[in-house]
C-alpha cells in the first residue's frame, strides 16, 4: 500500500478533500452546500426545446439553466416507455469504470443520424441523469443512460451490457472478474466491473450489485408517484461519502477527517461497504487540519499564473475562453555547462512533469495548447512527446495529445466534466472585467479632452466640471497639467477637476456650469 493520504476538512457550509500522494498535494475537490454539483443526479425532466438543427434538445430539470440532452443520449421512444415500467432496453460493448459502452447492437437505437423530433417532443416527460456539471456559461449535460456507481460496479439499468474496466490489465483477472458479474447479473439492466474490484470475492460484489439495484428500484417507484417536472428522483452521494467510494483504494493508507459528526457517518459507510478498511479512518483533533498539513500555502502557490520550475525555469498559465495555454521558460537556468539545446530539453522534460501535475490538480479541461521552448533535435522531441504520454496515461481524465509541432506546440484535449479548480475559487475581477488589463492613466486622460471638444457646444455655462477619479485628477494637476491648460484655451471654457473616490478608474463625467 502506498503511503497517500486524504485530508477532509469539513468547515461551515463547505467541505474540502485533498489527495496527497507521497507528501506532495495531487488532488483537491471542494463541495458547497449552496451550489453543490448535480453531477449523478437522476431527474424526472421536461423537454422544452427541441432543436433539429443540433439534433439536441434542451430539457428542464430544475437548475438556473436548461439542460443540454444531444440526440445519442436518448433512449428509443419505446425504451422511454419501458423504462417507465422498469423494463430494460438492450446493447453490448466494453465500456470503463463507469462510463457506458457506445458499441454494440443498433437495431431500434437511437444513432447519431436519427432524428430528434422521432425521439423527442416539446413538453415531454423524460428521466435523465447528469453527466456534465454546469460550467461558465455552459448549462449541465445530460442522458437517458443513467448508470449508478457503487464501489465495486456501476450499474446500467437501461443497457443489458457486461463488462470489466479496462484499468484492470491482468487477463487472468478480467477474466474471473468476467465470470462472478455474470453470475450476479440481474435480470434487466448491465454491469460494469469497476478497477477497486481486483481480488474481491463473489460475495462482496454481490452485495454492491443488490445495494445498486435496489437503489434503481426505489429511483423508478419514485418516478411513477411523481406527476410533475422537473422532479429530482436520486441524489448522488456528497463529497465525503464519494470520497470513500471513488478515492479510499488500496493506494491510500488512511481518511483524516476534522469534524465528528461526519466522522461518525463516514466511519459507518466504510464499515458498511468495506469492513475491511474502518479502522483507517482517523479524526483529527486541534488547529485547522489545512494548516497542519500545510495546504493552504500549497494551494495559493499551486493556483499562481506564474509556476516555478526546481531548476530555475518557469510555466505561465492563462486561461482564455476558448482554450487554456501553458507556456515554457527557461527562466534564469542556464544548464551549467552544458549546450543550449540540452538546456532547453532538459527544461521542457521539467516542464512536463509539472505540467502532468497541473492539469491534473487544477482540472483544467478542453482544449489545451502547450508552448514548450522550440527543439532543433527531433529525438529531443520525440523524448519529450513520449514522456508528455506516459504521464497523461496516469491521468483519471481522457486525454489525447498531438506530437509536438516544428514551432514546439503540442495541441491535447482532457475531459472536462465539473468546473476546474480556478473557477471554483476565483471569479473575474470586477474592476477591469477579467481581461486583466486598464486604460493607463494617460490615456483616459486624454479620452476626457476628446470628450470636452465632443460636448463643448452642447454644455451650458462658461465652466466644464470634469468628474473623476482621484489619480485621473492628479495626473491632471502634474504631466497633464499643459494638456488642460492648451484645451482650456482653445475651448475659452474654464475646466474645474472634481475627484470622486467612488469612480472607477476608467470612469467620468462632464457637467456644464
Amino acid at each position: 500500500m502506498a503511503n497517500n493520504t486524504i485530508v477532509i476538512s469539513v468547515d461551515v457550509a463547505e467541505t474540502r478533500v485533498a489527495l496527497i500522494e507521497n507528501g506532495t498535494l495531487a488532488e483537491l475537490y471542494m463541495e458547497r452546500e449552496r451550489d453543490r454539483s448535480p453531477v449523478g443526479n437522476v431527474y424526472l425532466a421536461k423537454v422544452t426545446r427541441v432543436l433539429p438543427g443540433m439534433q439536441a434538445a434542451f430539457v428542464d430539470i430544475g437548475l438556473d439553466r436548461a439542460a443540454f440532452l444531444h440526440v445519442e443520449d436518448v433512449l428509443p421512444t419505446q425504451d422511454i416507455e419501458k423504462l417507465a415500467n422498469n423494463e430494460n432496453a438492450n446493447g453490448d460493448g466494453e465500456g470503463d469504470d463507469n462510463e457506458a459502452p457506445t458499441d454494440g447492437d443498433h437495431r431500434g437505437r437511437v444513432t447519431r443520424k436519427t432524428p430528434i423530433r422521432e425521439v423527442l417532443k416539446e413538453g415531454q416527460q423524460i428521466v435523465v441523469q447528469v453527466s456534465k456539471g454546469p460550467i461558465s456559461t455552459k448549462g449541465a449535460r445530460v442522458t437517458s443512460h443513467v448508470s449508478l456507481p457503487g464501489r465495486y460496479a456501476v450499474y446500467m439499468p437501461t443497457i443489458d451490457h457486461v463488462g470489466v474496466s479496462k484499468r484492470i490489465g491482468n487477463d487472468r483477472e478480467r477474466r474471473r472478474l468476467r465470470e462472478v458479474i455474470d453470475s450476479c447479473k440481474p435480470p434487466t439492466g448491465g454491469l460494469i466491473v469497476r478497477t477497486v474490484a481486483q481480488g474481491l470475492t463473489k460475495g462482496g460484489l454481490k452485495a454492491d450489485v443488490g445495494y445498486l439495484v435496489k437503489t434503481w428500484d426505489e429511483v423508478t417507484a419514485k418516478q411513477k408517484s411523481t406527476k410533475r417536472a422537473p422532479s429530482l428522483l436520486y441524489r448522488e452521494l456528497d463529497l465525503i461519502l464519494r470520497t470513500a467510494r471513488d478515492l479510499f483504494t488500496e493506494d491510500v493508507r488512511k481518511i483524516i477527517i476534522d469534524d465528528a459528526e461526519e466522522f461518525e457517518r463516514l466511519q459507518a459507510f466504510v464499515a458498511a461497504f468495506m469492513p475491511e478498511r474502518a479502522g483507517d479512518v482517523e479524526l483529527y483533533r486541534g488547529e485547522p487540519i489545512m494548516d497542519a498539513f500545510g495546504l493552504e500555502d500549497e494551494i495559493a502557490r499551486a493556483l499562481s499564473r506564474k509556476v516555478p520550475l526546481a531548476s530555475g525555469g518557469y510555466l505561465i498559465i492563462d486561461k482564455a475562453e476558448a482554450l487554456t495555454a501553458i507556456d515554457v521558460n527557461t527562466g534564469r537556468f542556464t544548464g551549467k555547462g552544458k549546450d543550449v539545446e540540452e538546456t532547453i530539453f532538459q527544461t521542457n522534460l521539467e516542464a512536463v512533469k509539472e505540467i502532468g501535475y497541473q492539469l491534473r490538480f487544477r482540472n483544467i479541461g478542453g482544449l489545451i495548447v502547450l508552448d514548450f521552448i522550440d527543439m532543433e533535435k527531433s529525438g529531443h522531441r520525440d523524448k519529450v512527446y513520449r514522456a508528455l504520454l506516459k504521464l497523461l496515461k496516469l491521468d483519471k481524465s481522457k486525454t489525447t495529445a498531438v506530437r509536438i509541432s516544428d514551432l514546439g506546440l503540442v495541441e491535447m484535449t482532457r475531459k472536462r466534466t465539473r468546473e476546474s479548480l480556478g473557477r471554483t475559487l476565483y471569479e473575474s475581477c470586477f474592476y477591469c472585467d477579467g481581461t486583466g488589463h486598464l486604460m493607463s492613466k494617460t490615456t483616459v486622460c486624454h479620452e476626457i479632452l476628446r470628450q470636452i471638444r465632443r460636448e463643448k457646444d452642447s454644455l451650458p455655462g462658461f465652466k466644464v466640471v470634469v468628474n473623476a477619479h482621484p489619480a485621473i485628477c492628479d495626473m491632471f494637476q502634474r504631466e497633464e497639467k499643459q494638456a488642460l491648460q492648451r484645451a482650456s484655451a482653445r475651448y475659452s471654457r474654464q475646466i474645474v477637476l472634481q475627484a470622486r473616490k467612488d469612480y472607477h478608474l476608467e470612469q467620468f463625467d462632464l457637467i456644464g456650469q
